[in-house]
């Protein structure tokens, strides 16, 4: 790309930033300006398109004169004949080297991204720590001066001896056998039942 080319998209740039800091520019005027960048951009392209053909063409009538085959005996045509395949094999040989360097390239292109991809999936995640956040900081955070009310969860809960725990529990059998032979059968779900509804009430 030429220097105009990078010129305008520079600027295209430029004016997308400053289009996006300041809001104080009207939707119509963006536009405006958006498509004169547009415009710009277009024209330097085809500006440029406009060069490289020219170029080729004086290159083409460098490397390939025409030819001139007027009032030529048979042995100069075959003579012409020979020079054109000469150049058509060095030209030949040339285009080969060219696509065996291109070939070559492109797979060391494909290892280098396979490599980078290899060392990205490679990459070690460091060693987070746990941070402990109470749910008063929590909200302090999110809220700022707002948050007033202290959540304190476990003042809230019940508290529950251990005591009483062993107290409730009846110990029936002290040999489980007994105790599974007991609770088999429909006597034993009818026991089961009426255990739950007694404590129920």
């Amino acid at each position: 790309m030429s220097d105009d080319v990078h010129f305008a998209v520079k600027l295209f740039a430029l004016t997308v930033l400053c289009l996006q800091r300041k809001p104080k520019i009207s939707a119509s005027r963006k536009l405006m300006l958006k498509s004169l960048m547009v415009a710009k951009a277009k024209e330097e392209l085809e500006q440029e398109m406009i060069v490289k053909e020219e170029e080729k063409q004086k290159y083409l009538a460098e490397r390939a004169p025409p030819l001139n085959m007027n009032g030529l005996s048979l042995a100069q045509l075959q003579a012409l004949c020979r020079e054109l395949h000469a150049k058509i094999d060095v030209v030949d040989e040339e285009r080969y080297d060219i696509e065996a360097k291109v070939m070559l390239n492109t797979r060391e292109i494909k290892d280098l991204n396979i490599k980078v991809l290899d060392l990205r999936g490679k990459f070690k995640r460091p060693n987070l720590r746990r941070v402990r956040v109470s749910a008063d900081a929590i909200l302090r955070s999110l809220l700022g001066s707002k948050h007033k009310v202290s959540m304190d969860l476990r003042a809230n809960l019940k508290s529950v001896k251990k005591e009483d725990t062993e107290k409730k529990r009846p110990v029936e059998d002290s040999d489980w056998r007994k105790n599974v032979e007991a609770m088999s059968g429909m006597e034993g779900r009818k026991k089961m039942f009426d255990a739950a509804k007694g404590s129920a009430q």
